[in-house]
């Protein structure tokens, strides 16, 4: 086992193609994580986990998170009622990238602005456009 409690794999074999959960956090001790709907496959959001919010969204089946700003564990939803309830847990090949499907709950957003994606925006002729639905009640 590392400092994380989650076992580091012994090959590249064992990390490739291996049965054994051995995600690799970077030099932060953390590892990306991108979220979608569960249902639609929507990207909502990218962020980021250490190890107890892997270990905490594995238990409990709740998404929780790493912020790098505030340097602390976040329950998704804790205070916005926006839990994200886990379907499914995926891992990249190289375990340095976690893959969570979730279904939304409160209102259905994923956004702190509001809205139901993280990704409301998109890059046309060098200029942000908006591009996604708003969360109910959230922007007018």
């Amino acid at each position: 086992m590392t400092a994380s409690g989650f076992p580091t794999a012994p090959n590249a074999q064992a990390l490739e193609r291996g049965s054994v959960l051995t995600p690799r956090f970077d030099d932060k001790g953390l590892i990306a994580a991108v979220a979608t709907h569960a249902d639609s496959g929507e990207v909502l959001m990218l962020a980021w986990m250490n190890a107890e919010a892997l270990d905490l969204t594995l238990k409990t089946g709740e998404a929780h998170y790493f912020s790098r700003s505030r340097q602390s564990l976040w329950k998704k939803g804790e205070t916005s009622g926006q839990v994200q309830k886990v379907k499914a847990v995926r891992i990249d090949c190289d375990q340095d990238a976690v893959w969570i499907q979730v279904w939304p709950q409160g209102n259905g957003g994923a956004c702190h602005v509001g809205f139901e994606s993280c990704f409301y925006r998109r890059v046309e002729d060098g200029r942000l456009v908006l591009d996604a639905k708003v969360g109910p009640g959230l922007i007018d």
